[in-house]
């Protein structure tokens, strides 16, 4: 019979309690509720986690509570520690705790490798491995102000008691097949400091490069890490600081002055005149006169040849032929860029020509470039026939 807490944990010595009560579980199941809309650092107003025998949810914003012993919980290397899509919680463990939980299991990635397709919302592959359906209407509300609801705190720990069902078929069907390993990629991905370091000098990469040249880049990376710096030390969204197609505009159009840069119509009116507008100018020069050795080759005006174009739509017939067959989604076999990769080059370097990945696709995308495998329909299902 398992003991669920409805009463959120809220002082130290309780914690110490609940993390005690835990420690021999060979695992632990946990989700978090946090708000970011208002803000770059994540807001964390809720952590729940349940062992086989035990569910309880923590009030993190309690002023009687310090999270020491759940941080040391998490940091223990004998428990598993599950979660699903678990990249903005350890994330919010990385900048809150210091750390990042090991052993991880995410079982949205698990899933995908199970056969339960591309990145399954956890009220489908709850329903599809349990049969019960989850009540999500508490999913959008304000976890921030006190005190919690009893429809909150039910929802809440529905998120890790249900996840322990999830997490025993999952694991139990990835031994039975012997994939355990097919996860170690991602999770270790998951599980890298750098995977969370928020440095300005790489916020560019997670910009569309709607840029015009290799000096228009220069400059919106210089623009993206004056940005990050500004929302990081206001603690607000990127966004309120100045929008994404403002960047692409300054950077494209370069002004030198806060007269050519009140000019551009997507930087708002009187901004110009500010001192984010002096920033900017500031910004957009040292861009220009940034080494362009340090500035990556636009990939933008090399488009596919017929060929290669041909090539890619192959190979997308392929990848999903191979999905299909094998009982796991596309993407954890190939993303579009080992795709497009493949297509362009003779035997590039990407995860696809590599590992369970090759056996199951890569080998047999190989031999299709070389004309040695053919594609056909056999009943509606498409085969690959050996030709060479």
């Amino acid at each position: 019979m398992t003991s669920v807490n409805m009463t959120p944990i809220a002082t130290t010595p309780d914690l110490e309690a609940l993390c005690k009560d835990l420690a021999s579980a060979d695992f632990l199941t946990v989700d978090t509720e946090f708000m970011r809309e208002q803000t770059y650092y994540p807001n964390l107003c809720l952590i729940q986690v349940a062992g086989p025998e035990l569910a309880a949810t923590i009030d993190p914003q309690s002023p009687k509570i310090d999270l020491k012993p759940f941080w040391e919980l998490m940091a223990r290397p004998d428990q598993v520690k599950v979660f699903h899509a678990a990249r903005q919680d350890l994330e919010i463990f990385h900048i809150l705790g210091g750390l990042i939980p090991k052993p991880v299991f995410d079982t949205q990635v698990a899933a995908m490798v199970c056969g339960f397709g591309d990145q399954i919302s956890y009220v489908n592959l709850v329903r599809s491995i349990t049969g019960e359906q989850l009540d999500k209407s508490s999913r959008f509300t304000d976890w921030s102000k006190r005190p919690l609801s009893e429809k909150q705190l039910k929802y809440a720990l529905g998120d890790v008691t249900h996840l322990r069902d999830v997490y025993v078929r999952l694991a139990g069907q990835l031994n039975k097949t012997g994939r355990e390993t097919w996860l170690d990629e991602e999770m270790a991905t998951l599980t890298d400091p750098a995977t969370y370091q928020q440095d300005p000098e790489c916020a560019w990469q997670r910009l569309k490069l709607k840029v015009k040249n290799r000096h228009a880049l220069a400059v919106l990376m210089s623009l993206a890490a004056w940005r990050e710096r500004a929302a990081q030390k206001q603690n607000v969204p990127r966004q309120r600081i100045i929008r994404d197609d403002a960047l692409y505009d300054i950077a494209n159009q370069s002004p030198k002055s806060a007269a050519e840069l009140g000019s551009l119509r997507s930087v708002p009116d009187g901004f110009s005149r500010s001192s984010r507008g002096k920033e900017i100018v500031a910004a957009v020069e040292e861009g220009l006169n940034r080494d362009m050795a340090d500035v990556p080759a636009l990939r933008q005006g090399q488009p596919l040849s017929a060929e290669a174009t041909a090539t890619l739509e192959l190979l997308k017939v392929l990848l999903k032929a191979a999905a299909a067959r094998h009982g796991v989604a596309p993407r954890m076999i190939a993303d579009a860029s080992d795709l497009d990769a493949l297509a362009r080059h003779a035997e590039p370097d990407v995860p696809a020509l590599k590992g369970w990945r090759r056996e199951l696709f890569g080998a047999d995308a190989l031999s299709l470039k070389r004309g040695e495998l053919a594609l056909t329909l056999k009943d509606g299902d498409v085969v690959v026939i050996n030709v060479g």
